[in-house]
């Protein structure tokens, strides 16, 4: 009981801050803006990018893509949750409906290791949630836990910046971009050009090369094309002892 209160009164002094609310609506905004151009795209039936069906991520859209009306009805989606989020009175209707497809783009992308939504998928992940989290008082009624009294018309109106938050926040996004890009070991890029100028290998061993050959020439799978990939460097690395 004490830790729901604890909850309680915590949420109702970020929902008295000014600056903590602008923040909302600008994730609402920002969370609108990415799905409402991707969702159009599928909704007209055009491809959703000029990506080799080589590439990793080209086989799964290309896939996606002669779905039917499957592939139709994730625009619909994609649209239906940027607008409900931009509505004030469905915000959280389109955060709920907004999370699972962000997250499945977000673990696809990590997944395949994708450079275009590498960072802007987890980075939307945590817009999401914070949007889920600023209507706790509203989603409150169907997490397993009673509901408690509304504290927030207890505490006075906040206009201080929260400096501790957006401080918080900043250094995730920071830690996002440093940690990120460099998570892995190779990346398969979107194009073959790309691909091979991360190639740094040593003298003598062209696993990179070969990689990027076998996702963008061959058309491999990323779990074949990093098995050969390592296997290479493996190689390499018993030559020279």
């Amino acid at each position: 009981m004490i830790l729901k209160i604890k909850i309680d009164q915590l949420h109702a002094r970020a929902k008295n801050n000014k600056w903590m609310y602008y923040f909302s609506v600008f994730c609402r905004v920002a969370l609108a803006a990415g799905f409402l151009p991707s969702g159009f795209v599928k909704i007209m039936g055009e491809r959703f990018t000029s990506l080799s069906n080589n590439h990793p991520m080209g086989h799964y859209l290309e896939a996606l893509y002669h779905t039917g009306y499957y592939y139709t009805f994730i625009g619909v989606a994609q649209v239906t949750a940027a607008v409900l989020l931009l509505i004030p009175q469905t915000v959280v209707l389109g955060a709920l409906l907004y999370f699972p497809i962000i997250l499945n783009i977000c673990i696809l992308s990590l997944s395949v290791r994708f450079d275009g939504s590498l960072l802007s998928s987890p980075l939307m992940v945590l817009a999401n949630l914070y949007v889920l989290l600023w209507n706790y008082d509203k989603i409150r009624f169907i997490l397993p836990f009673n509901a408690t009294a509304k504290t927030h018309a207890l505490i006075k109106r906040d206009n201080s910046f929260p400096i501790k938050f957006f401080s918080a926040v900043a250094a995730v996004i920071v830690i996002l971009i440093l940690t990120l890009p460099k998570a892995f070991d190779i990346m398969p890029r979107n194009t073959l050009n790309d691909c091979k100028r991360q190639c740094k290998d040593p003298k003598g061993s062209n696993a990179c090369e070969v990689f990027c050959d076998c996702i963008h020439n061959n058309g491999l799978p990323l779990d074949k094309s990093l098995a050969m990939y390592h296997q290479l460097l493996n190689k390499n690395s018993d030559i020279k002892k």
